[in-house]
């Protein structure tokens, strides 16, 4: 199911917001439209957090930067945001940074 919004954010999916999901994204978006710098949420996997992300992102009607901490988590992401999101750009960068710190080679010997 679509739903469309004013503001070209349509999150594109079968799934309604269930149990703690909606309050959360209510809670969420409030605190973006006070300007809170900083907010979490929580949840186990496969709770829904990425779905309500997303439903967050189409109430805020704004680009958003979602920051991972490793690569697969944030190809899972991008990957997961592009369904959400079919018709509006969903971009993917991670750092090779660590490949070029002379400190994260250690030398070893197998000898």
């Amino acid at each position: 199911m679509e739903k469309t919004t004013r503001n070209g954010f349509r999150v594109n999916s079968e799934y309604q917001p269930t149990g703690d999901q909606p309050r959360a994204i209510e809670q969420l978006a409030s605190g973006l439209n006070a300007g809170m710098k900083a907010q979490t949420l929580l949840g186990v996997t496969g709770s829904g957090k990425t779905h309500s992300m997303a439903r967050v992102i189409e109430k805020a009607g704004s680009p958003a930067l979602v920051i991972a901490h490793n690569k697969t988590l944030a190809a899972q992401l991008a990957s997961e945001f592009a369904d959400f999101f079919p018709n509006n750009a969903v971009e993917y960068f991670v750092s090779y940074y660590d490949y070029y710190q002379p400190e994260a080679y250690v030398p070893r010997t197998d000898t």
